[in-house]
């Protein structure tokens, strides 16, 4: 895909917007009838939360994925499940900010001198730790959209609090695509917030 299908996508959407909890949620009805929904930061313009409705393989609505911003609290049903996921288990949150895009691998308690974070030739972004202790691929959706592949130089890292804090500084050509979206977006008078907006 190439910025510019990227872009059709888009303006080919149905978009409803509606101001609620003081941010701007933005819902897509794609012509291909996949939905996603947009949470942007009044102030900033800055997208905190993006989710996509998926279906199972027999087309039943299985609920909203989160991709950007806190994942949904999960509910650990020992009686249903007969397992419980530990507290301590490693997970990715990502979030965006005007310039960078960032992902926050959390419960990873190894000193900082394990991680290396690269640019792969499949397109992700992989954590790997030098102790063999923990191994991820990061897919990078916002540059998969428009075409483009994750570059080495682009990123960043830190651990501190049990966290590796990856940055990927943004290419001049998402930060384009990210402009026009939002002037698309707010080409759309907000309707009147009834709390019937596909995600709360």
């Amino acid at each position: 895909m190439t910025s510019e299908s990227w872009l059709k996508i888009i303006q080919n959407a149905k978009i409803t917007v509606l101001i609620e909890d003081g941010k701007r949620k933005v819902h897509f009805l794609f012509e291909n009838g996949k939905e996603m929904v947009e949470e942007y930061n009044m102030d900033t313009n800055v997208v905190v939360r993006r989710l996509w409705k998926k279906k199972n393989n027999f087309g039943t609505d299985i609920g909203w994925i989160v991709e950007i911003g806190e994942p949904e609290p999960k509910e650990n049903n020992i009686e249903k499940d007969g397992i419980q996921e530990s507290s301590n288990t490693p997970f990715v949150t990502q979030r965006i900010t005007k310039t960078c895009l960032e992902w926050r691998i959390r419960n990873l308690p190894y000193p900082s001198n394990v991680y290396s974070v690269t640019a792969e030739e499949d397109n992700t972004i992989t954590v790997r730790t030098s102790n063999k202790k923990y191994f991820k691929k990061l897919k990078v959706l916002d540059l998969e959209r428009i075409g483009l592949k994750p570059e080495q130089e682009r990123i960043s890292f830190k651990h501190q609090y049990n966290t590796l804090i990856i940055t990927y500084k943004k290419p001049l050509e998402l930060l384009n695509v990210e402009k026009k979206i939002l002037s698309r977006i707010l080409q759309f008078k907000p309707i009147e917030s009834t709390n019937q907006c596909p995600v709360s």
